[in-house]
């Protein structure tokens, strides 16, 4: 880690330090945005409820209501549909997917286009959600385009951090969106076990803070070794030998979580949609039964929140990692397991594989959604103060591959140098 800075600063390193500052100061902007309020309205005050996975994502744009407010979500909704059309619903999709780098630039641009139509929708629709009837048609169109060319502009800022920084753009926004939410939530959280009243013996208020820091840290490497962790499954070709290759060995990899994040985001959509239809009909019986039963704070809807997330685990999984298709291509180009006969029974071996995987995988998502929910039910804690949390992994995630990006372009102009 320390060499790859001093490389990253060093004077041979001219073009990837530039990529690297330009990319801060794209995030730079970002934050900049997310301070502008829509012209016409105000800070939010009350809670968000369904809508705070998303203010979080946003950096607390939501919250603020500024024209970022929507943040990259409409974008990353759009992605998991054409993901989904692409498993053979749509055959036009399908054809795209087979298609190669040309389809990929195509499912992309559509991707674009609907998450722009998107966000427009949902643009309207949380300004109503959010202010009510206060306001006429024009002026809920109005925040709705302003909203909607945000999230444009965003996804343009993405687009520049791929091509002109250090890659991942929209990952990257997400993840800056997350971290700048980290310091007011340590500085909650020191004042909730310190500078209160809660706690009547200051030293006590701090051994708590730093044993919430401890697990913090503790949680963080978790996921590291979680998001890290695979299982290898060997390969042998029958028109090879292991000596051509210098002796490596040939594998599949399978992540212990292929799923990543989405199952909780899949997870998280689903149940606030009960709240979102409650907040838009106004009716008082309808709020206080998905109040008392639906929201995951509470048993029932806690209980929906974790089966759907298992669901939605193994849904995403194999739709990632198709078994079939992958035991057939293994097959038309002369790979086998050994000790396993090609066709159906690597087939079958595949997906056993994938499904007890996935049992875990499933198990550490529900436990690291639910530290943010159980912290919620600490006495007297501050509601923006959370351990753990979908958020964590998407930045631990994104921190990882974007540090194995830069590590790969430092390996690659050496190797270039060496042959100069």
């Amino acid at each position: 880690m320390f060499a790859t800075v001093k490389q990253i600063f060093s004077h041979k390193n001219k073009d990837l330090r530039k990529r690297i500052l330009f990319t801060l100061l794209v995030l730079f902007i970002f934050r900049l945005g997310t301070s502008i309020t829509v012209p016409g309205t105000e800070t939010l005050t009350k809670d968000l409820g369904f809508l705070e996975l998303w203010s979080t994502m946003s950096g607390g744009a939501l919250e603020s209501f500024s024209i970022f407010a929507l943040g990259v979500g409409p974008y990353i909704n759009a992605s998991i549909i054409t993901q989904l059309l692409q498993m053979d619903i749509i055959p036009y999709f399908s054809d795209l997917k087979n298609q190669g780098a040309t389809g990929r630039r195509k499912i992309n641009q559509i991707t674009r286009y609907l998450g722009i139509a998107i966000a427009f929708i949902q643009g309207y629709v949380f300004s109503f959600a959010i202010y009510g009837q206060t306001g006429g048609a024009l002026e809920y169109l109005r925040i709705a385009v302003i909203l909607t060319a945000g999230t444009a502009f965003l996804l343009w800022l993405g687009d520049q951090i791929t091509q002109k920084g250090v890659g991942n753009g929209v990952s990257l926004i997400i993840m800056a969106g997350i971290v700048s939410s980290l310091p007011s939530m340590f500085t909650s959280a020191f004042a909730s076990f310190v500078n209160t009243a809660t706690w009547q013996k200051t030293l006590l208020g701090l051994l708590i803070f730093a044993l919430f820091v401890f697990i913090y840290v503790i949680i963080i490497v978790g996921v590291i070794f979680i998001d890290k962790a695979e299982r290898r499954l060997p390969i042998q070709y029958s028109n090879r030998t292991t000596s051509a290759y210098g002796g490596e060995q040939t594998y599949i990899p399978i992540r212990l979580n292929s799923a990543g994040v989405m199952p909780v985001i899949f997870a998280s959509v689903l149940v606030s949609i009960p709240s979102a239809i409650a907040n838009l009909i106004n009716n008082e019986s309808f709020i206080n039964f998905v109040n008392e039963y639906l929201v995951y704070t509470k048993p029932v809807g806690f209980i929906l929140y974790v089966i759907m997330i298992f669901l939605f685990a193994y849904f995403y999984t194999f739709m990632q990692i198709n078994p079939k298709e992958l035991s057939s291509n293994l097959k038309k180009n002369g790979g086998y397991m050994p000790g396993i006969k090609p066709g159906k029974a690597t087939e079958n071996y595949i997906s056993k594989v994938l499904s007890r995987l996935t049992v875990v995988g499933a198990l550490f998502l529900v436990v690291l959604a639910s530290l943010p929910i159980i912290c919620s039910l600490i006495p007297n804690m501050s509601s923006n103060v959370s351990v753990g949390g979908t958020g964590l992994l998407i930045v631990v995630g994104v921190a990882l591959e974007t540090y194995n990006q830069i590590e790969n372009q430092l390996v690659s102009r050496n190797y270039n140098r060496s042959y100069k």
